[in-house]
């Protein structure tokens, strides 16, 4: 009775959340530079020397504290998409992930707060309001080989500041954020006439916040994987007895009982000290989010920038529990005093309004530029619909059924076209005054759907759900839930973002969100049932279409659960594959997440307990995009907030001019 009270209890918040610098320069100060005289006449231009004058801001994607992890990002994205740049590193990578070294070096502190002041580059900066930014300065063209250029810069403040140095070296200082700082070289080559090239140079500091729910955090794409140990750890079914037990693969590293009746009472914190790795631990965020990818590409297309980013977003999220509410804690912080764990999470909208606060008060003007939001299917219980396709069992749908864990087509229509308007316009309402007015500046980044194979949508059954011997993907309710989905679901979104249809909205111009949804139709053969030649050789060999993955002998499953006889070590959970999305087994092999952050009493004690079981087969993200798909979302979203950020319209103008030759006795 009291496994099926703590079933009961943790069951709903599961499946509610199924889907959804280089050092400065020491430049030397001098006065500045004197006008010629009046009796100076000046020479004319000569023809241009086809010079120029350069600069872009280093490890521009303030998040990252050392520059390595942007330039790893730059040199992936020079020529390619987004997406190809995520498969190019995960080759890189061997499909363990680039995230999992970078995700220790971020603005981030252990609880997944972002760090205020962050240490960037030896350099400690204010994250939110930045004093000045890193600046690298070349010049550029046909520069004559062994050619001097005597920099001059002059942020308007400070005595000028003056520098000689060969015409191929790099000039690097800090320009101040805010102003504009005045760049002049004097190019000197052999007996050729002097040339001076003037520039200014101010650095346009972007804020971004991201907001919303799992597909926004980035949930099913631990920064750091799991580690996966080739011999098998034992779960309780809800069958009792020998008969209910079954192995899957267990943690690497993980030292403890591996096996049923040989529990104990440090288990669990061992356990969970082996787990994969998120940069927020509460909510799930990722570097592999949309968000966080769109953010990157940003800062890498625009040299002439720099991206503070706000990441606010939380697995499990609705509008009125996440955004205005506070939520449930998905999992606890890893710390060196143990695990820090408050059991849930500050409203976004607030942890947003009091980050502008802080800022405005240190640094007027400072301003909120852009918001990424993708929210509304936890409201509609899309979870639920979820649960009715999956949960096949007799014992466990009943149990299902009976506490409202299972939702119907129905209700989520209801809701859909009754209270979901009525939330999206308290959204929008909350979200104008952070924007400026203008909710065009809201990137609202639709869902994709994630049962579609070809066009249709998947055929069901065990395969990608064999994880658990509950689950079977039921065939006709796929179908009935993937239509839902495309006819009504995803077209009532875009209503509501766009002011459109009968959407609330005060003002149909201000009001309206920019929408983007152009990934859509690639997700189309994307879905988590599609497969290709080219999957990964563990995913065709051990990943059974038939649905029988895993050894059913208890005896012989203890010391390998895989029917292929492969280690599950060999998994990669970043190696390109045709889904787009994590079906079950994904979601285990690569999280295996016990979600910690559950409250006591309702939480399983022994981590081979049957509720255990479920809960790590699908709240390490079953059902959402892959590092693919969330780089596909990327691709599709960059060019709306390129748009909207108004960037690579300008650029700072170049002068070229002769310096006149300095006047001697006889000229004089």
């Amino acid at each position: 009775m009291i496994r099926l009270r703590a079933f009961v209890a943790i069951a709903a918040p599961l499946l509610a959340t199924l889907f959804f610098a280089t050092p400065n320069c020491a430049l030397a100060q001098t006065p500045p530079t004197q006008p010629p005289s009046d009796t100076q006449t000046a020479p004319p231009p000569s023809p241009d020397s086809g010079l120029s004058i350069s600069w872009e801001v280093r490890n521009r994607f303030r998040l990252f504290r050392e520059e390595r992890d942007f330039q790893l990002q730059a040199d992936a994205l020079n020529g390619r998409t987004i997406l190809g740049s995520e498969d190019a590193l995960a080759a890189q990578s061997d499909g363990r992930g680039w995230a999992r070294n970078a995700v220790a070096r971020l603005c981030i502190d252990p609880t997944g707060r972002v760090t205020e002041p962050c240490t960037r580059d030896n350099v400690k900066e204010s994250y939110l309001t930045p004093q000045d930014h890193p600046v690298t300065v070349r010049l550029t063209g046909a520069v004559p080989v062994g050619a001097t250029c005597a920099w001059t810069v002059d942020d308007g403040e400070a005595s000028p500041r003056a520098q000689t140095i060969d015409c191929s070296e790099p000039l690097n200082f800090r320009a101040r954020y805010g102003r504009t700082t005045n760049v002049s070289v004097d190019v000197s080559s052999g007996g050729d006439q002097p040339q001076r090239l003037t520039t200014p140079i101010a650095v346009r500091d972007i804020l971004i916040a991201g907001l919303g729910d799992s597909i926004a955090s980035g949930e099913g794409n631990p920064d750091r994987a799991v580690e996966l140990s080739d011999d098998g750890f034992c779960f309780r079914s809800y069958l009792g007895g020998p008969a209910g037990m079954y192995f899957r693969p267990g943690r690497a590293k993980f030292k403890g009982a591996r096996a049923c009746d040989t529990s104990d009472g440090q288990s669990l914190q061992n356990w969970q000290k082996a787990g994969a790795q998120w940069f927020n631990p509460a909510c799930h965020r990722s570097l592999y989010s949309y968000q966080t990818r769109t953010a990157i590409a940003l800062a890498v297309r625009n040299p002439q920038i720099a991206v503070t980013y706000l990441p606010l977003a939380c697995t499990g999220a609705t509008i009125a529990q996440g955004l205005f509410g506070s939520q449930s804690a998905r999992e606890c912080a890893m710390t060196k005093g143990g695990f820090n764990c408050t059991g849930t999470v500050a409203p976004q909208i607030a942890e947003l309004r009091e980050a502008l606060t802080a800022a405005a008060s240190r640094q007027p003007g400072r301003q909120l530029d852009l918001v990424m939001l993708s929210i509304g299917a936890n409201d509609i219980n899309f979870s639920g619909l979820v649960a009715d396709v999956i949960v096949e069992s007799g014992t466990e749908r009943a149990l299902s059924q009976r506490t409202g864990v299972i939702g119907t087509v129905d209700a989520a229509r209801d809701i859909l076209q009754r209270e979901l308007p009525a939330d999206f316009a308290k959204m929008r309402e909350a979200l104008k005054p952070l924007v400026g007015g203008d909710l065009s500046r809201v990137i609202y980044v639709s869902y994709a759907n994630p049962a579609l194979m070809n066009g249709a949508p998947c055929p069901g059954g065990r395969a990608g759900f064999d994880i658990h011997p509950t689950f079977n993907a039921n065939p006709q309710r796929l179908a009935d839930v993937a239509n839902f989905v495309q006819s009504e679901f995803l077209p009532r979104i875009k209503q509501l973002a766009t002011c459109s249809g009968n959407a609330l909205c005060a003002d149909g111009k201000t009001d309206r969100m920019t929408f983007v949804d152009q990934h859509q139709p690639a997700f189309a053969d994307h879905g988590f049932c599609a497969h290709t030649e080219t999957d990964p050789p563990f995913d065709q060999q051990c990943f059974s279409p038939k649905g029988e993955s895993f050894v059913t002998d208890i005896v012989d499953a203890a010391n390998n659960p895989l029917a292929c006889g492969a280690g599950a070590s060999e998994f990669r959970a970043y190696a390109p594959r045709a889904r787009w999305v994590r079906d079950a087994n994904d979601s285990y092999f690569a999280a295996m997440t016990y979600p910690q952050a559950t409250r006591a009493p309702n939480r399983p004690g022994d981590i081979h307990d049957a509720t255990w079981g479920i809960l790590s087969a699908v709240y390490g993200g079953a059902i959402h995009p892959t590092a693919e798909g969330h780089a596909a979302m990327a691709d599709a979203a960059l060019p709306a907030a390129t748009s909207v950020l108004g960037l690579g319209t300008r650029e700072a103008p170049v002068t070229s001019e002769p310096i006149a030759p300095v006047p001697t006795p006889e000229t004089r």
